[in-house]
């Protein structure tokens, strides 16, 4: 057996399982669950339509590199989102099936297992990053993010015997489970570290379309272009994106996904996906240009999210310290106030009031003397606002029950 199999942790989801094997959900209310960042809002119409008129699409083996219509038509998103040049279809845009796929591929693509690398990540963070890691044979360094940064990285933390050694960061902006956005000036540190120390930015940008704000998250390659570096020999160097339809345009069960940027990058990682075999249903594949192609459901399924945002997190500070996130679909509160840690907590208000959320420990790792999701809690608002309202009210009523 793979050794570095023994090095990854069970999945935050298989831990809250374990914490509520020895107490029952209150039989006195309907389950509800804020746990899993799994949108419920309705797939449109007209991506379920354009699957089934091309289900034929299943009699024929797919291409691994996918059709040219679905890598035009997510050259074309990301030309029109974030205003950059449009990128070469045939060389710097990939098809994958889901960004979570394609986040742990590329670390099999782009680590020397023989090198004792390090891949750089922040926490909390998104598990995956860190599987990926061991099993290609590298080890994660976690940098923790800050409450007084809006929770992002403090990258100039990090000396430079442990960049010296860096193959691979990732990160995730918008972030889960904070929803911080970097700024300009922060991919402007990050790619002038990528150059000095020759690593690699996975950058997963999955939430970037659900957001509170006027103005659109920055992403990657609008950074690089607006500083500048898409437009040198080798433009986006040692950057590649990652996004998916699932959260954009409620998919999840389509699998499917894009990874844009490095040209020499995709190159090898096309080869490595060939042999892997990461190719997309062409019946998928034409239902995923019909939702690339299309704004109005996006738009229609962010201010669903920004209403439901407004209403449930004034209930929520009532009685926790929790803010409105740049971006995504999940509240980061602190739970310190009530007395009970993050794994007391959510197993207490499973019991008394069958609302599931997910401790904040269970998503990060203990890490230069500190533990940054400890006595925080995630909560998953992916449900119609009813029940997220439904949720809220219960949350209220347990808080206060507890200074009783």
């Amino acid at each position: 057996m793979n050794p570095h199999l023994d090095k990854l942790q069970p999945y935050p989801f298989e831990k809250l399982r374990q914490l509520f094997a020895q107490v029952t959900a209150s039989p006195q209310h309907k389950a509800i669950s804020l746990g899993m960042g799994e949108p419920k809002h309705p797939t449109p119409q007209f991506i379920q339509q354009a699957l089934i008129d091309n289900v034929d699409g299943l009699a024929s083996y797919p291409t691994t590199i996918g059709s040219d219509a679905l890598r035009g038509a997510i050259a074309g998103w990301l030309e029109r989102r974030y205003g950059i040049p449009k990128l070469n279809p045939a060389t710097q845009v990939l098809p994958v099936n889901g960004s979570r796929e394609a986040l742990f591929a590329l670390a099999q693509t782009v680590i020397d297992p023989a090198a004792k690398s390090l891949v750089v990540s922040p926490n909390p963070f998104y598990q995956i990053y860190e599987g990926a890691a061991y099993l290609a044979g590298a080890e994660p360094y976690f940098v923790n993010s800050d409450p007084a940064r809006n929770f992002g990285c403090d990258y100039d933390s990090i000396p430079s015997s442990v960049w010296e050694r860096v193959s691979l960061l990732f990160l995730c902006s918008p972030g889960n489970p904070t929803g911080a956005v970097l700024t300009l000036t922060d991919w402007e540190n990050l790619f002038a570290l990528s150059e000095r120390y020759n690593f690699i930015i996975a950058a997963d940008e999955c939430y970037s379309e659900i957001y509170h704000g006027d103005k659109a998250p920055l992403g990657a390659l609008e950074a690089a272009h607006t500083l500048g570096l898409s437009t040198i020999d080798k433009p986006y160097a040692r950057l590649v994106v990652f996004s998916s339809l699932s959260k954009r345009s409620n998919v999840p069960g389509m699998r499917s996904g894009f990874v844009a940027g490095d040209a020499d990058v995709l190159k090898k990682f096309l080869l490595y996906r060939t042999y892997h075999g990461g190719a997309m249903s062409p019946s998928v594949q034409a239902a995923s240009i019909a939702a690339w192609n299309d704004e109005t459901h996006v738009e229609q399924n962010r201010e669903k999210y920004r209403a439901k945002f407004a209403a449930i997190t004034p209930l929520l500070q009532e009685v926790l310290q929790v803010e409105l996130p740049d971006a995504g679909f999940y509240l980061w509160a602190d739970v310190s106030q009530t007395g009970l840690s993050d794994t007391e907590f959510a197993q207490r208000l499973y019991a008394e009031y069958n609302v599931t959320v997910l401790p904040g420990s269970y998503l990060a790792r203990d890490a230069h003397g500190a533990n940054p999701g400890r006595n925080r809690i995630r909560m998953a608002l992916v449900a119609e606002t009813e029940e997220g309202l439904e949720a809220a009210q219960r949350i209220v009523q347990f808080c206060k029950s507890l200074n009783k």
